[in-house]
């Protein structure tokens, strides 16, 4: 059955959910987001103190979201938060466009052009991902958020959970509802993915459809 016949039958709207570091870019985003932002020299002396860190979650001792925490609070706390989107915007501008996977930008482009609608879904920063996404073309982002003072600094901390595993089926069920009230296309490339693939009507582990 193809594609458009398997959709067709159950008349529902359909979604398209996408997952970002490695899926829709070649390689994780973050550390070349800190290279961006701070530098070399000083991404270099932070990774230094966060060894154990990186270590232990390089080993499956630290979980992600713990791991992901403490680099971020180690490298970003103090900083103000409109200063940290600005550089999300450069970043997005001028450095994620190299990092583009072109099959997935095409598959992208099938799901527009058949009026579906995209969901760029991440455990990714959403200052970052958000500015690219909305220029590609997505309707709706989800990623994860950093915690900001009264004083419009950041702490380094998340705001809310880690967008990954579990977490990405709860916010898509946030955002759309239940799972019967539209056919879901989804697709990943990492363990923080597999919820997501399971739930979905059409799955895409580490492939694109041709």
């Amino acid at each position: 059955m193809s594609e458009k016949q398997a959709d067709k039958p159950a008349n529902k709207p359909v979604v398209a959910a996408f997952d970002f570091d490695g899926t829709l870019t070649r390689r994780d985003t973050l550390l070349p987001f800190l290279l961006h932002t701070l530098g070399t020299a000083a991404v270099a002396r932070h990774a230094i103190v966060l060894s154990p860190t990186l270590a232990g979650y390089a080993l499956g001792l630290i979980g992600n979201g713990v791991a992901k925490e403490r680099v971020l609070v180690r490298c970003l706390a103090g900083m103000r938060m409109d200063e940290l989107q600005q550089e999300g915007e450069r970043f997005a501008s001028y450095v994620l466009p190299g990092l583009l996977r072109h099959q997935a930008m095409q598959r992208l482009e099938w799901h527009k052009q058949q009026g579906h609608r995209c969901v760029v879904i991440s455990a990714s920063l959403e200052l970052y991902v958000r500015p690219w996404a909305i220029k590609a073309g997505f309707d709706e982002v989800i990623a994860t958020r950093l915690e900001m003072q009264q004083d419009g600094r950041i702490t380094g901390k998340l705001s809310g959970a880690n967008c990954f595993g579990i977490e990405k089926v709860l916010r898509l069920e946030t955002l759309l509802g239940g799972r019967g009230g539209y056919t879901l296309y989804a697709y990943g490339d990492s363990r923080g993915d597999q919820e997501l693939l399971s739930c979905a009507d059409h799955a895409y582990y580490r492939h694109m459809p041709k």
